[in-house]
């Protein structure tokens, strides 16, 4: 039997070691704890989220290999390229937190349960709240197509989720992240798990202990704590391609 370390709610112990995360499942690290923002932001330095389903216990996760976006390389496909030169929808960031954890945690057609419970939505809209958590959103008009939130830390971006409204709305946003994010010196967005999807938008994966060595070195690195509005004025989709 394999045992799992369990943290106490609202102590301030370690967690441990990413490299003793099972092989099977992948990246379980330990279980128990809490989402204080204080714990969330210690877990993200050292290359470890929270991954659970609602009903079960806080489940932290550190996966091997680690799937990531390089941002300087993110694949645009010609199809996409020739939507964007005639897009008129709208690049914002940090107008609508809540509003893109919301639309990332509806039902969707192979998804019909989320893992983005109340909980989780509340502790990282108090993220947002503190200047840690961002969101970039799409819109078309006055209506929100598309979306992505995640959390900063130092030079290093962790993504959690991201959802699409219409045709293009997620693979909109993330291009328009990753773009923002090189322009600052973040070389790298944390995807976390990989998919199919994912590398068809150019995620790469690296082992845990080369994303570990990142981490460490981005995460120490100057960042900037607060809103991204002024970051990411309003931009129109098609001057990404620009």
């Amino acid at each position: 039997m394999v045992r799992i370390p369990i943290l106490r709610a609202g102590s301030d112990e370690a967690f441990p070691d990413v490299a003793t995360a099972l092989n099977e499942p992948n990246g379980l690290l330990a279980v128990g704890g809490d989402l204080s923002p204080r714990r969330l932001l210690d877990a993200y330095r050292h290359g470890i989220f929270p991954w659970y389903s609602r009903g079960e216990p806080i489940l932290w996760w550190s996966p091997d290999p680690r799937m990531v976006f390089e941002t300087n390389r993110i694949h645009l496909s010609t199809k996409l390229r020739r939507f964007l030169r005639h897009c008129d929808w709208t690049i914002r960031a940090d107008t609508a937190f809540a509003d893109v954890m919301r639309a990332c945690a509806a039902p969707r057609p192979k998804q019909p349960s989320t893992w983005i419970t109340r909980e989780m939505f509340e502790a990282y809209c108090e993220l947002h709240n503190l200047g840690h958590a961002h969101s970039l959103e799409v819109y078309a008009g006055d209506d929100l197509v598309g979306g992505i939130y995640g959390v900063a830390v130092g030079r290093m971006f962790f993504g959690e989720s991201m959802f699409g409204a219409r045709a293009n709305g997620s693979k909109i946003a993330l291009f328009a992240l990753c773009c923002s994010l090189h322009e600052w010196g973040f070389p790298l967005l944390d995807a976390q798990v990989r998919s199919e999807h994912l590398v068809s938008l150019g995620a790469i994966e690296m082992p845990r202990a080369e994303f570990m060595r990142q981490v460490e070195m981005q995460t120490a690195a100057a960042g900037f704590i607060g809103p991204w509005r002024d970051r990411i004025a309003a931009t129109n989709a098609c001057d990404l391609t620009r």
